[in-house]
């Protein structure tokens, strides 16, 4: 049996394998990465070292980089799923190194949070919800039409205000915030849904485990909160004044975008908020939640049929 070697060394005698193998070498070249890679790096690169990592740079060539020719992370054409390759040098030779893409990025950091605020709220039905699948109904047009305006001007670190949704129950505001964060999605940026009654049992829970600022400090500076039903909770003063209310001021210093939905519209809501469980009323600081509240976000009816039924 021949050895190995004198195969392949007949192969590379061979006039087509020849062809073949420098058309591969410059279609490796011209790649825009490996070009810039080469080019920052021209003055420790030798030819020697080219021919020696040349399978390297091939395999560095044929894969995905930021997510750019992947269509979503279970879609992934990479190696490794999730992890986008970056050539670095080795002594006398180009190496790859492997690092999570933004999407694996964004994935992980949904499932950190999702792991320590158990009323993070995705219905399976609006998982994969999207704008230019929604019902575009009279009585929500207004509220589609700032939904796309928001996520196709939305800069991450410039001022912009979210949506305060209202209207009965079944008109697809919870829908419309899930299709919002779905397009933010595919241009990685990252959004959280959280179902406010259930929220705030949760942070009541969390003094017992000392975890209460861990999943404040969350809520407080995720690129863009959407706080799903406001209004539909059992409001006590430590939960709208320690809670929602040191959320919102932080937010509203940063410019930090915020979403919400609720039954009620903007009068009404000030209502619930100035009457706690014990039968006080505290107008003042539910005036505070309000100017908070409409600092943030714009209001918007989404009316229409009850969708639910």
């Amino acid at each position: 049996m021949q050895k190995i070697n004198d195969t392949l060394k007949k192969l590379a005698n061979h006039v087509d394998f020849q062809k073949r193998y420098e058309l591969m070498k410059q279609k490796i070249y011209q790649d825009p990465y490996v070009k810039a890679f080469l080019a920052e790096n021209q003055g420790s690169i030798t030819s020697d070292m080219l021919e020696k990592s040349l399978t390297k740079l091939y395999e560095y060539s044929t894969q995905s980089k930021e997510c750019e020719e992947c269509p979503s992370l279970e879609g992934c054409k990479n190696i490794m799923k999730g992890y986008h390759p970056h050539l670095v040098l080795t002594g006398s030779s180009i190496d790859i190194n492997y690092d999570r893409c933004p999407r694996k990025r964004l994935y992980d950091k949904r499932k950190k949070e999702e792991r320590l605020i158990q009323s993070i709220y995705v219905p399976k039905e609006i998982l994969h919800s999207s704008l230019g699948e929604l019902d575009l109904d009279k009585g929500r047009l207004k509220a589609i039409k700032l939904a796309k305006d928001f996520v196709e001007t939305y800069r991450p670190g410039e001022k912009q205000k979210g949506l305060y949704l209202y209207g009965p129950f079944g008109t697809g505001k919870t829908y419309l915030l899930g299709a919002i964060a779905n397009e933010l999605a595919k241009k990685q940026i990252s959004s959280l849904i959280v179902y406010v009654p259930e929220f705030f049992r949760e942070m009541k829970n969390s003094i017992g485990d000392q975890t209460v600022n861990e999943k404040l400090e969350i809520m407080k500076k995720t690129p863009i909160l959407m706080l799903d039903d406001i209004g539909a909770e059992t409001m006590s003063s430590w939960a709208r004044d320690e809670i929602l209310g040191t959320i919102l001021q932080f937010r509203m210093m940063e410019n930090l975008p915020t979403f919400f939905t609720s039954n009620f519209n903007t009068t009404e809501l000030q209502h619930h908020l100035a009457h706690s469980q014990r039968g006080e009323e505290e107008q003042m600081k539910a005036a505070r939640i309000m100017e908070r509240i409409k600092y943030l976000s714009t209001p918007v009816k989404v009316d229409g049929p009850n969708r639910r039924v």
